[in-house]
């Protein structure tokens, strides 16, 4: 099935409470196979297209509100327009699952596969000072995995989530094995589970309130230490990667997503050749895994940052590499998807590797 299948079947599975979304290529494959399956005669799921992507992230506010294990579905220029509600959850504490299938940019763009929203999405493309758990699937079976993932990972530090796939995972078809059914939680345990949650039950005096504004600043300033410790707490328990042939490496690849198979398969083309070049995948863009990148770029003479856009990963690279080895980047844009020949090229061009 396609990656954006896949995370309509993930979420019925998982027992969600409610998908919230609105159309757009190339993720509207969710929002269709949810209408497909019909999970509301099944699970119990409320499955609603809104009236756009800012009601849509409303409606996910208000049931993350009460415990809900709610979602929403978008890409890029629809990730933006929801990008004040997402600075809402964040900041009333709530759980929530945000899928970004990413389309070219800026603006309307093209449909084609990008991966430009890295900043948009690991550096809190709202206001204020917050950050999102953000994962990125490179196959299909991952963009089945990341759902259940997603989902437990906001729940335990009870911030938002986001699957953050480029196009290219979104619309390609590959095996899955789907996970079991999980059956949605009764009133009951969700109130266990959630004692911050708002039940309708009570008065504002007795009940819980959720609301992301505070009018006193101190209180205000404490908010935002309390969120801070809970990011650090994150980076130091959650952070993901893979690595491919590092053990030897005398040169590195980063790159995320799609772009990282493209990536796998010209270093097993270099090391035919004889040239050993090792790839870091990072899983979890944020928290980025800074510690990893640092311990490679100390064994390596050069790393290059493969995505699919300007330059936007490079500065977390850099940033945890430091001084211990040159980074460079190679990029296309537009929907533009390289092939594994230019990125040996771009090796040789920055780091004059004999390939």
């Amino acid at each position: 099935m396609k990656g954006n299948e896949a995370i309509a079947h993930a979420a019925i599975r998982y027992g969600a409470d409610g998908y919230f979304g609105y159309p757009i290529t190339p993720q509207s494959e969710v929002l269709e196979t949810l209408a497909e399956l019909k999970p509301w005669e099944t699970t119990g799921m409320v499955v609603l297209q809104a009236e756009s992507e800012v009601a849509a992230i409303n409606m996910v506010y208000g049931g993350a509100a009460t415990g809900k294990a709610v979602m929403t579905s978008s890409s890029s220029p629809g990730v933006s327009l929801k990008q004040e509600g997402i600075s809402y959850l964040a900041a009333s504490e709530l759980p929530a699952l945000i899928v970004n299938v990413m389309r070219g940019g800026p603006g309307l763009g093209t449909i084609q596969p990008s991966q430009a929203d890295y900043f948009q999405a690991t550096k809190g493309g709202g206001h204020g000072d917050y950050h999102l758990i953000v994962l990125s699937p490179a196959t299909v079976q991952e963009m089945t995995d990341f759902v259940a993932l997603g989902f437990d990972l906001s729940f335990k530090y009870r911030t938002p989530a986001m699957i953050l796939a480029d196009g290219i995972v979104g619309q390609m078809m590959e095996k899955v094995v789907l996970p079991p059914q999980r059956p949605r939680r009764t009133e009951a345990e969700i109130r266990e589970q959630c004692p911050w949650a708002v039940t309708g039950r009570g008065s504002r005096a007795h009940g819980n309130v959720v609301t992301s504004l505070e009018l006193d600043s101190a209180k205000m300033e404490e908010n935002n230490l309390r969120f801070q410790q809970t990011y650090r707490t994150i980076e130091e328990n959650e952070v993901r990667f893979q690595e491919y042939f590092t053990d030897d490496a005398e040169y590195l690849i980063v790159a995320f997503g799609s772009v990282a198979r493209i990536c796998l398969k010209a270093i097993e083309e270099a090391r035919a050749k004889g040239v050993k070049i090792g790839l870091l995948r990072p899983i979890t863009l944020w928290p980025f895994p800074k510690a990893e990148v640092r311990r490679l770029a100390e064994q390596v003479k050069g790393i290059l940052t493969v995505e699919l856009n300007a330059g936007q990963m490079i500065e977390d690279v850099r940033l945890a590499a430091g001084e211990a080895a040159p980074v460079a980047h190679f990029g296309r844009m537009g929907g533009i998807v390289p092939n594994p020949g230019e990125v040996l090229e771009a090796l040789k061009e920055n780091f004059s590797v004999n390939i």
